[in-house]
């Protein structure tokens, strides 16, 4: 179950000061522990610079500014990162490690599970990583978490979790990879496994990685006292499994090809087993159909939800895009019942693009 006081990162960069210290303390690997070349795995991955317009469709929630990391994952100068990074980029810089600046262009973007492909427009000097696969990756496997910057800048972590991820902005992620220690400079960059190969990308800071399954009772009869549970700090990585079957389609259409998830245009909070709307996004369904913050969403479509997961689920299941769905909702000691017409988040951004 999600907490709705859990605390996501997106944007690393008015963290990285808080953070760094992790950065310093954590154990950073060792080419003598490792059976595969750490160098050429680690030099795969480059520092990423976008810049986005002031009226593009992400600039307000994600800013205009963004920096992180994308991975090379191929010979003809491909690269794999995390969406949210180059979403609506109109110029992108990438830098290999102790090379000069160069531009890339965005080739695709998935929201369904966070993924975007860039290409480097002049050619890089370093070799593409190995992809792996996160399938038989579980808790307690040692992972090597690699942004730009080298063996002093990556850290060895392990994976603390493997559960599905709901993010507020109508986002669902299973099997997501969670890890520990956490480490601040995480958006795109490399969840490297044991064999050298590339098995995650990064995508948020969360405060609650590693979640306590059972309290540790340490004074039954005596004091009383028990250890407190704690949630452990981390960051959760998108799969790397989740990129080929839809790597053709992005290389050649920018996008998934086929029907589209109905998309509401809300971002909607979860806590003690109740989900409020958060925030609407102007001209998007649920603001055309007068859904406002604030409002508690009871059912959709008359069938009760008490968690996003169920809700996206639930969504998701009653038809593509331009399907309407009934909210079923509770907004001060009103019950409302109002109906939306979806839409594909694809369609918004481009109308907002040419708009």
């Amino acid at each position: 179950m999600l907490n709705g006081k859990r605390t996501n990162g997106h944007r690393p960069t008015g963290l990285l000061h808080l953070l760094d210290p992790s950065l310093k303390l954590a154990p950073h690997p060792k080419q003598e522990n490792l059976s595969f070349d750490l160098n050429t795995a680690l030099d795969s991955v480059v520092r990423l610079e976008a810049e986005i317009p002031e009226d593009a469709f992400s600039a307000k929630t994600l800013g205009q500014e963004r920096e992180g990391n994308a991975v090379l994952i191929s010979e003809d100068g491909i690269l794999l990162t995390i969406g949210y990074l180059v979403v609506d980029a109109r110029l992108i810089t990438i830098k290999a490690y102790g090379c000069e600046p160069i531009s890339a262009e965005v080739v695709g973007y998935n929201h369904e599970t966070g993924l975007a492909i860039i290409h480097a427009l002049d050619k890089l000097p370093m070799s593409p990583i190995k992809l792996g696969s996160a399938a038989n990756l579980n808790e307690q496997d040692p992972v090597i978490i690699a942004p730009y910057g080298g063996e002093h800048h990556s850290i060895s972590g392990k994976v603390v979790s493997r559960r599905d991820f709901a993010g507020s902005w109508e986002y669902l992620l299973e099997n997501a990879i969670f890890t520990s220690p956490i480490h601040p400079n995480w958006s795109g960059a490399a969840l490297i496994n044991d064999e050298g190969a590339l098995c995650g990308i990064g995508s948020l800071w969360v405060n609650d990685a590693d979640q306590p399954k059972e309290p540790n009772i340490t004074n039954i009869a005596g004091s009383g006292s028990s250890d407190e549970l704690k949630n452990i700090p981390g960051n959760m990585f998108v799969p790397i499994d989740l990129l080929k079957p839809i790597y053709n389609d992005l290389i050649s259409f920018g996008m998934v090809s086929g029907d589209q998830r109905p998309w509401i245009g809300m971002y909607t909070s979860e806590t003690m087993n109740q989900l409020f709307v958060s925030g609407i996004i102007p001209g998007a369904p649920a603001d055309l159909a007068d859904i406002e913050p604030g409002d508690m969403v009871i059912a959709i479509n008359h069938q009760e939800v008490t968690n996003l997961i169920e809700m996206y689920k639930l969504i998701w299941s009653l038809g593509s895009a331009g399907s309407e769905i009934t909210f079923n909702l509770r907004r001060d000691d009103k019950y409302l019942e109002i109906t939306v017409k979806s839409d594909s988040r694809y369609n918004f951004m481009e109308k907002r693009k040419k708009h």
